[in-house]
């Protein structure tokens, strides 16, 4: 207001030789009345400057910001006939010409704006939405007839409430709650910014997000609101705001102001110390010595490095309509003051005079200026004292440094023809909404942006992956050693006595068992993981086979010791291979099966970890899975009851106990693995499983085959006929 009214006493085409002076009062909301009366009751104060004549009473307000203050103005001020010009009240209750004579105001009545926001509302098609008022006729008039408006286009409220106007953190709790709970996802807020910021504060506590925030222009461009902390939550806001101007010289004359050490109580000088955080005079009775809690300013910092809402001129739309009201007041002045005699609009085409003038005969040209200021805007009253109205649709977004920034993304101009009034431009703009990231990504904390997850899965870089494919390495070099030693000694009595042919192919059995447990470790794929359990489920049943039909030689064995016992001619070579070709057949039927009609497959699990993704094998047909899993158990179990049957045989026919041993190793390590393979994250699980493989092949690695090397390798004294006829 300083500001535009020292511009216009610089004017040469308004006012010349006139000089408009001012007074300004904080009414802190609470005092707007008393600030309002005591600026009308100057009238007997005549100005001190000697260069000046007339009398210092107040002929015009510019204010108030609020709709309830300026209405209790207005009414009490209204008998006297001063004119009242607001910036910032909209309530459509102030346009009662009755009751509000001498009101006026730059900044277009809510009437005007919750029509644009219905139309907003049909043009995107939502039909389910929420509203929020302040307790103030602003928030209730404006809610009210917005409501009234969407209705008619079908439009269903889910809820509707009041802000609290003293903060009350439970009722604000509250109505978060029933935000989160609600289906509707948008909601439309009639509020300053001080109780949205409230609300604001609660919605991040309880972390509400995916709401599309239709704002009122008391705070769509709100700075104290799209702060670090909130933007991830109100980003994508779409309201309307007042047109906005570049004012030149602005800045700098907001940067070029400096506090007065006569003027204790200037809000220049309140401002001055809590920007810099010092005093400009150290309160009465003390000391500089003994005031240590703030220091004392110079009056000389500089406002040029400090980043504050203050010095940012780059949305000027209240301050616009600050600058409007003045100018309105500045050319109803001069045409009052070029009014010529007798062609006067008062009592015998009579003028007012410049110098004394009554406020009425002001508010008389108040009500019909009417002209285009240097920004292109017009400026003028219609018959209610409302200004033309006309706004800009604002989409709050995210610039790339991170803040926000205020993109003009449609207009709406009441003038239009109707129908048309609003125009959008629908690719500029971003919403709130959630955008869903890619199965790939996850958004970051501050949910602004999708990253990529990372990706897990045991890999042969991994230093788990490294150790257990260096195992099953081992685990297939001991085995194949095995089978050099008994190659080297196939003529051996040890070797003959426990079926070299049955130990050969148990062997080639095991040696396929550790390299499969490989084929876990890496990037699952299709045929990976398709290869993986149908391979380990046939080759780990050809193992089982092999000693099954082993456990049975020991048994048909000692049974053909006893006198007229002609039982192996039952159970011959040709028999053996027949029950192995038979038992493994029925587990590679069932893989068949399953690899045609549900293969496994390799898939990426999210659910486990939000931020990773873990690739793994999917079984595909899980009764497929279970069954190859009961088949072995089964042949297991035969093998353990057949073999703990033989196992207190003569020794020297025997290696039942040796299979037993194998058998109880096999049944401890699955026992336990199925706890440990639920509870394991991630790539472990698979780790999990190459481990029961790898242990139950070494079991039975060493309980068979560690004895009969021991004697080969150790005690070949032993490996005699002589010995191995001998009983026990």
């Amino acid at each position: 207001m300083i500001f535009t009214i020292e511009e216009i006493n610089r004017e040469p085409n308004i006012l010349p030789s006139i000089t408009l002076g001012y007074k300004v009062y904080d009414t802190c909301d609470m005092y707007a009345l008393r600030a309002a009366m005591s600026l009308l009751s100057d009238v007997g104060d005549e100005v001190q400057n000697s260069t000046c004549n007339g009398a210092a009473s107040v002929q015009a307000i510019i204010g108030e910001a609020g709709s309830l203050q300026s209405s209790i103005i207005a009414s009490s001020t209204g008998p006297f006939q001063v004119p009242i010009v607001s910036y910032f009240s909209t309530c459509t209750c102030l346009s009662e010409r009755r009751k509000y004579p001498a009101f006026f105001r730059t900044a277009p009545s809510d009437y005007f704006q919750t029509k644009a926001l219905a139309q907003l509302v049909r043009h995107f098609g939502w039909t389910w939405i929420g509203a929020l008022a302040n307790d103030d006729d602003y928030g209730r008039f404006g809610t009210q007839q917005f409501i009234e408006q969407v209705t008619e286009f079908g439009v269903c409220v889910a809820f509707s409430y009041i802000l609290p106007k003293i903060y009350n953190p439970d009722k604000i709790s509250q109505i978060v709650a029933v935000i989160k709970r609600s289906s509707a996802k948008v909601i439309v807020v009639f509020s300053r910014e001080r109780e949205m910021l409230q609300l604001v504060q609660e919605i991040t506590r309880q972390n509400v997000t995916g709401i599309q925030w239709l704002a009122s222009e008391a705070w769509i461009t709100g700075a104290v609101l799209y702060t670090e902390q909130f933007l991830p939550y109100l980003e994508g806001a779409i309201g309307f705001s007042f047109r906005r101007a570049e004012i030149p010289g602005l800045r700098e004359f907001l940067l070029g102001v400096k506090p007065s050490p006569h003027e204790g109580s200037s809000y220049t000088n309140v401002f001055w110390e809590e920007l810099f955080a010092c005093k400009l005079k150290l309160p009465e009775n003390t000391t500089e010595g003994s005031y240590t809690r703030a220091r004392l300013c110079t009056g000389s910092e500089s406002l040029e490095g400090i980043d504050t809402i203050y010095s940012d001129t780059s949305q000027l739309r209240v301050s616009y309509n600050v600058y409007k009201g003045v100018y309105a007041i500045a050319h109803a002045l001069n045409r009052l003051s070029l009014c010529e005699s007798g062609k006067g609009p008062f009592i015998n085409n009579s003028c007012a005079s410049i110098h004394n003038f009554k406020p009425w005969q002001l508010l008389h040209y108040l009500k019909e200026v009417r002209f285009t200021d240097q920004f292109g805007g017009e400026i003028g009253f219609d018959e209610n004292g409302d200004a033309i109205a006309s706004y800009d649709m604002i989409n709050c977004q995210r610039s790339t440094s991170g803040k926000v920034k205020y993109v003009q993304v449609g207009r709406f101009d009441s003038f239009a023809i109707p129908g048309q009034e609003l125009s959008l431009d629908e690719h500029s703009i971003v919403w709130t909404e959630c955008k869903k990231c890619s199965s790939d990504d996850w958004s970051n904390n501050e949910r602004t942006k999708c990253i990529p997850r990372e990706v897990e899965y045991l890999s042969f870089e991994d230093a788990t992956g490294i150790t257990l494919s260096v195992i099953a390495l081992v685990g297939a070099c001991l085995t194949v050693a095995v089978i050099a030693i008994f190659f080297r000694h196939k003529n051996t009595p040890i070797v003959k006595a426990n079926n070299s042919e049955l130990s050969f192919l148990l062997l080639s059995s095991l040696v396929m068992c550790f390299l499969c447990s490989m084929t876990f470790i890496g990037r699952p794929s299709f045929w990976s993981c398709a290869l993986r359990h149908t391979a380990f489920a046939i080759i780990f049943v050809l193992c089982v086979s092999c000693i099954l039909a082993k456990t049975v030689v020991v048994l048909m064995a000692f049974r053909a010791t006893l006198p007229n016992s002609n039982v192996m001619k039952w159970f011959g070579a040709t028999q053996q291979r027949t029950v192995i070709f038979f038992c493994t057949s029925v587990q590679a039927g069932i893989c068949v099966m399953w690899l045609v009609k549900f293969p496994p497959f390799p898939m990426k699990n999210t659910t486990y970890q939000n931020t990773k993704i873990i690739l793994e094998c999917n079984v595909g047909s899980v009764p497929a899975f279970y069954s190859v899993l009961a088949y072995i158990s089964i042949l297991s179990c035969i093998c353990f009851v057949l073999a703990f049957l033989a196992r207190k045989l003569p020794d020297k026919y025997n290696e039942a106990k040796f299979i037993t041993f194998s058998m109880l190793i096999f049944f401890a390590v699955w026992i336990t693995f199925i706890p440990a393979y639920v509870s394991s994250p991630g790539k472990y699980t698979v780790a999990v499983e190459i481990f029961a493989i790898l242990s139950s092949s070494f079991g039975l690695l060493l309980c068979i085959f560690t004895p009969k090397c021991f004697i080969i390798l150790l005690r070949p004294e032993k490996n005699t006929k002589r010995m191995l006829m001998n009983k026990c």
